[in-house]
């Protein structure tokens, strides 16, 4: 049995590639057909296959290397998340549920977990006995101490940036990698110090690599226990292992020290360091013992214990006899100094993935990456946002501060009355048209009614996602009830974020509704004013007075001259600004022509194509292209800038103008009456247009939130899902801890070791046991006994029961179903 630990690599399935980068081109890549990567998608799948299959032998360390390559640049390529759910077992419990992620990052970091579990496998697997074994146990723990390293320092950091709050990596931690990576180096180091012992060299020396030694153990136990949430990954026996190796060494060196202390005559010292030996040593001695761990580490360590106890008797017997020289106690002795040998070394193939694929057989080496096509997707959306920002909130700024300004003046109602005495103007004809042409009343019934289901569509939503979040929060309270001492974050915590989102989603939902409440207001108000505006021709033009007799009456006098000029002048400034109105209207559309043919795509590629293969392109790096493409947009904001000066220019000469009109009007009830009428109506008119534009924002902004919620609804499930997992395996862990505590010979699958052979077995040790079985045994008589009549015999025992044929049955098909 070897006395060095190796570590397990992490099962994994068959996925779905070429289903999931199929589906991935054909939502995202728009002249892009997914048969052109057939070739792609094959290498990338027989990489896997070779990658993740296979033994523990040396081939397979290039095949690991290879696929590791080509993710890297594939990452290059494809963002982490494509939709395809890659799943790996815990390590240590292989028959386990896998964790699946949708991420290539958890792949990559995955893959080079298994590097180094091969270099872990390979480095025990080597024969320790002969210089040429050790050395490449050496060789094989220090390149598996650089995987890991590269591991924490090149992938986990992207691992993690990459995943959702709601995704818990129960392994891939730092802490986890951590630890492994320093057993590594330890059990190199210890192949050092033993090929040092192996060659005889000096004892200060083989002190100062053995105190090394306990340094990396120390700190693989360091790391494990600085993050408990890892702990329980690990099999029971694991840090009582790496326990037990450090106080093995740490006493080693003290004895190896001692040696030297005695060729130095520092007799004092060398008993003062075997004392602090024997100490340490015991220590670990009782840690193996109680911790099962391997029977060759026992070993190890009680053959270290008996040799240094032998040794204190001489020391000790010598220097009272014979030295007399004043033993120190164990801190007034100098420190060992450490000498590491071992070092994490990565191979050049991780650390430059181009030495391993070459330029010519790259995955997806032809695909635009997908930091080019991320930059175009943002370049749409910043183009979109300036076009609503800019341009079309401009327009409509403008156009509702002309409306509100003639409204306030009463215009042009009050030239329509005064032009047409009897009738209808033109302008209302041509707007009561419009209203009537597009169902007006119904029209917006109908927007009413399927705003208000979205609403209570998007509510029932956000409802469901709490309902998922509530049924986890009493799952995981019954289950601390049946295990009080589970070590995870309860519920309130875990789901922190998600109820964080909630609460933003519920406030924006909440000030959405108050909203549908002030246009359905507003349309109560204008209902029948808008509905008056349905009326056929001829019932409108009867709703509204004529004012024929004050007109008939006024038109000879002198004083109608100057309101007649003043009128006219008026409607000349009107007919300006609704000039000013079509060219507004005329440069929105000019700017959704240009948006519709604006096409960046070729321009990105070029510049994509000029970087370095193998540079993980971000969409940062166009962000120049992207403020120059977008610049051209900038001289329609210009030209409505423009348009707000004149316009604010003329309605100032239409409130002075107006102002003279007012005060050279004759006062007359019937003309009133009929420019209130008349004002009513066009009023009504643009409270129609405003209350249409109302509801289909509403509408647009209830089918996105939606989508958002929809989205958060099935986040809030995976997260559900995601913590039955823990809780499923966290429970498991539990119930194989309680029996591996109530059965200790099952905690470590090994027979225990004989004796050594230069180590005599004590009678007097084993009588104790030998009286133990005998008081454990019943009384029996002699055969000649007439106490046979008179014994009361035990019970004789009974046969186990077999087992059932259905209980077989069971077993059976749920290792089918695992």
């Amino acid at each position: 049995m070897p006395n060095q630990l190796s570590i397990p690599f992490k099962k994994t399935y068959v996925v779905p590639i070429r289903q999931a980068v199929r589906d991935y081109i054909l939502t995202h890549y728009i002249n892009t057909h997914p048969d052109a990567y057939r070739w792609d998608v094959g290498h990338w799948e027989k990489l896997r296959a070779e990658a993740t299959s296979g033994g523990v032998h040396i081939d397979r360390v290039s095949a690991l290397i290879s696929y590791h390559a080509q993710l890297v640049f594939i990452l290059t390529k494809l963002p982490p998340d494509i939709g395809l759910e890659i799943p790996y077992a815990p390590a240590f419990d292989s028959d386990s549920l896998p964790q699946s992620l949708k991420n290539l990052v958890y792949e990559r970091a995955s893959l080079l977990y298994n590097l180094a579990a091969l270099y872990s496998q390979l480095g025990s697997a080597e024969d320790r006995s002969t210089p040429q074994g050790l050395k490449q146990a050496i060789k094989f723990y220090q390149s598996a101490a650089g995987t890991l390293n590269y591991l924490n320092d090149s992938a986990l950091p992207q691992l993690h940036a990459a995943l959702a709050a709601d995704d818990p990596l129960m392994e891939l931690t730092e802490a986890f990698v951590k630890s492994l990576q320093f057993l590594m180096l330890a059990q190199a180091q210890e192949c050092v110090w033993q090929r040092a012992v192996m060659d005889n060299y000096k004892n200060g020396l083989i002190a100062k690599l053995a105190a090394k030694v306990g340094s990396f153990y120390a700190s693989a136990v360091k790391y494990i226990k600085d993050a408990p949430s890892i702990k329980h990954i690990y099999p029971p026996y694991w840090v009582a292992h790496l326990e037990t190796k450090y106080f093995h060494f740490l006493a080693a060196a003290q004895y190896r020290k001692s040696l030297e202390d005695l060729e130095s005559h520092k007799y004092g010292h060398e008993v003062a360091r075997l004392i602090e030996a024997q100490t340490l040593a015991k220590k670990g001695y009782d840690i193996a013992r109680r911790g099962g761990v391997a029977p060759a580490v026992q070993q190890d360590i009680k053959s270290l214990l008996d040799i240094v106890q032998k040794n204190v008797t001489r020391a000790e017997r010598d220097n009272d006899l014979i030295y007399h020289k004043d033993v120190p106690p164990a801190p007034a002795l100098p420190a060992i100094s450490e000498v590491a040998m071992a070092q994490p070394v990565v191979e050049p193939g991780l650390q430059d993935p181009k030495i391993v694929v070459g330029r010519d057989a790259v995955i997806f080496g032809e695909l635009m990456g997908w930091g080019a096509r991320l930059a175009i997707d943002i370049y749409s959306e910043r183009r979109r946002d300036w076009i609503a920002d800019e341009v079309q909130a401009r327009q409509r700024g403008l156009d509702d501060a002309l409306s509100s300004t003639l409204e306030s003046l009463n215009l042009p109602a009050s030239l329509d009355a005064l032009d047409r005495p009897i009738g209808l103007p033109p302008s209302l004809i041509k707007k009561a048209g419009e209203v009537r042409l597009e169902g007006g009343p119904d029209r917006i019934e109908t927007y009413i009614r399927d705003v208000q289901a979205l609403a209570k569509h998007v509510a029932s939503l956000l409802d469901e996602a709490m309902d998922v979040l509530d049924q986890e929060v009493d799952e995981d309270e019954t289950l601390r009830e049946n295990r009080p001492g589970l070590e995870r974050p309860p519920s309130l915590e875990a789901n922190r974020e998600l109820i964080t989102r909630e609460q933003q989603y519920r406030k924006v939902l909440e000030q959405a509704q108050d909203s549908d409440s002030l246009v359905r207001t507003k349309w109560e108000e204008w209902e029948d004013s808008i509905t008056q505006l349905t009326w056929p021709e001829e019932e409108l033009e009867l709703s509204i007075p004529s004012s024929t007799a004050a007109y008939s009456h006024h038109a000879g006098t002198t004083m109608a001259d100057p309101t007649r000029a003043h009128a006219r002048a008026l409607r000349t400034l009107l007919e300006r600004l609704e000039d000013l109105s079509k060219s507004r209207v005329e440069i929105v559309a000019r700017v959704d022509r240009l948006a519709g043919s604006d096409d960046i795509t070729q321009r990105v590629s070029k510049a994509a194509t000029a970087m370095e293969q193998w540079v993980n392109v971000q969409p940062a790096m166009f962000e120049d292209i992207l403020d120059e493409e977008l610049s051209k947009y900038d001289k329609f904001r210009v030209q409505l800038e423009e348009n707000g000066e004149k316009q604010e220019e003329l309605l100032r000469s239409v409130k002075e103008r107006h102002a003279e009109f007012i005060r050279s009007r004759k006062e007359d009830v019937i003309v009133k009456e009929r420019e209130l009428a008349l004002q009513s109506l066009d009023l009504a008119y643009h409270k129609y247009k405003e209350i249409v534009r109302n509801l289909e924002e509403g509408q647009q902004f209830y089918n996105d939130f939606s989508t958002l919620l929809s989205d958060f609804r099935a986040a809030c499930k995976d997260y559900a899902s995601a913590r039955r997992e823990e809780a499923s395996v966290l429970t498991r862990a539990v119930a194989n801890l309680s029996l591996s505590t109530g059965n200790p010979a099952a905690s470590y699958p090994s027979e225990p070791s004989a004796p050594p052979a230069n180590e005599p077995v004590s009678q007097g040790a084993q009588e104790p046991s030998r009286k133990q079985d005998q008081s454990s045994a019943p009384y029996l008589p002699p055969p000649d006994s007439d106490e046979w009549e008179a014994l009361e015999l035990p019970p004789a025992p009974t046969a186990p029961p077999k087992p059932r044929a259905d209980f077989k049955k069971r077993v059976t098909r749920s290792a089918q179903r695992a």
